[in-house]
């Protein structure tokens, strides 16, 4: 068993935005938001963090406790068909780029970092693409290795949404830190409502009907905007 300050260490450390994957090459659609005028402020920004997190929230969180569960019971059948449903669920190839980046960046530190037998398979069949890798797969193998709990994999994956969001605003939209933090502030507090909500979710409870933030990816795909990765 892991005692609970090394748990909460290492949520802190996982959950960092400075965690060395690449998140902060990505913007998750915003920039293009900006450039268009779609997100110009703190109001439209909280709107558009808020459709990114219930995105995160009804696919790769849920995937991700299906996941957990299945590497708590060794079954890596299991935890590849969550990986697929992720990869399933992501419409566009910003996107799917951006999982799976950050995902096989992810399985390389940590095998790095711990004696995980699984996690050194599945890097390994992520490198002869056997498997996608998407980040939020590999995240809930390492949290279920680590000792942590699934509700500490979903307050990772929730942070890590709101703030790869917050963070890319503070480069392209008109807002400041405070604004940023309070917006931070606010979901958060919603956070456990939102796990309640999906912890017994099935594969077909997965949504990811955003077509407005699907335009805004296909647009940076072959945009003039180049802050961030495409």
């Amino acid at each position: 068993m892991t005692d609970e300050i090394t748990r909460l260490m290492r949520l802190v450390e996982f959950a960092d935005s400075a965690f060395p994957v690449g998140t902060f090459s990505f913007s998750n659609g915003l920039e293009s938001a900006a450039f268009e005028g779609v997100v110009e402020d703190a109001e439209t920004l909280e709107q558009y963090t808020r459709t990114v997190l219930r995105q995160t929230v009804y696919c790769d969180a849920i995937a991700a406790l299906h996941a957990f569960r299945a590497a708590g019971r060794n079954d890596y059948e299991a935890i590849k068909e969550a990986d697929r449903q992720v990869m399933l669920c992501k419409m566009n190839a910003e996107a799917r780029q951006m999982l799976i980046r950050t995902g096989k960046k992810m399985a390389e530190i940590c095998t790095r970092i711990t004696e995980s037998a699984l996690m050194k398979q599945w890097l390994q069949d992520i490198r002869e693409q056997q498997v996608a890798g998407t980040y939020p797969v590999t995240q809930a193998i390492y949290f279920q290795q680590s000792g942590l709990t699934e509700k500490e994999l979903f307050v990772a994956i929730e942070y890590g949404a709101i703030n790869m969001v917050l963070n890319a605003a503070l480069r392209c939209v008109k807002v400041s830190h405070y604004e940023t933090q309070s917006i931070l502030y606010r979901l958060s507090a919603e956070a456990a409502a939102d796990y309640e909500s999906i912890r017994e979710a099935e594969y077909e409870d997965m949504a990811a009907f955003v077509p407005e933030m699907d335009i805004m990816a296909s647009l940076h795909e072959k945009g003039k905007m180049r802050m961030f990765m495409n």
